[in-house]
């Protein structure tokens, strides 16, 4: 979907420098890297999740960060932001609490004002009955003046431990311009 949204703006998969937030042991990294991006990174906050990406993908990432993106530091940002990253990928990783409100968003503050943004949340992440953070922060960006959304679509994702049937949306679009500071609290997200 990231490639067909590429290519509706004449726009080439091998010049991307994607942040690959979630990476974990590289799944989503391995798909990128054989289809050409220029550089990839990855981000977990979970050492084990590099050790595995090293392990069993070891030529996938051009750097791999252990960092929680709630709160980095002045000189770890200042080192992603040298990337000059213009994607955000983030697979089956958002919406359940491994990734924050804060660190979604400081990981979209990594992007160029109008990079890309590729990532998949668990469908009932957009009902309207769901008030969880992260589901009032995707909601919040799709319907802002900072995000065109390229393709949204429904997909069974995977079967749970039970053999039931988990769907997802899978998301990619565009920012149209930088997230300001106050994004999260003019949203009243908890972060």
């Amino acid at each position: 979907m990231l490639q067909r949204a590429l290519q509706t703006e004449r726009e080439p998969l091998t010049e991307l420098r994607i942040l690959d937030l979630g990476a974990g042991n590289g799944m989503m990294g391995e798909v990128l890297k054989r289809d050409g991006v220029a550089r990839l990174v990855g981000v977990d906050i979970i050492p084990e999740a590099r050790d595995a990406a090293y392990r069993d993908r070891p030529t996938v990432y051009d750097a791999y960060y252990i960092t929680d993106l709630s709160d980095v530091d002045a000189r770890l940002r200042g080192e992603l932001t040298e990337w000059n990253f213009d994607c955000l990928t983030c697979v089956a990783a958002l919406g359940f609490g491994d990734i924050p409100p804060r660190a979604f968003i400081n990981a979209v503050r990594l992007i160029k004002p109008t990079g890309w943004l590729a990532f998949n949340i668990k469908h009932s992440f957009l009902d309207d009955d769901d008030q969880t953070g992260f589901s009032r922060l995707v909601r919040a960006l799709v319907f802002s003046r900072y995000f065109d959304v390229y393709h949204l679509e429904l997909y069974r994702h995977r079967l749970s431990m039970e053999g039931r049937q988990l769907f997802y949306y899978a998301l990619v679009g565009r920012l149209t311009a930088p997230l300001p500071e106050d994004f999260l609290a003019s949203h009243n997200i908890a972060s």
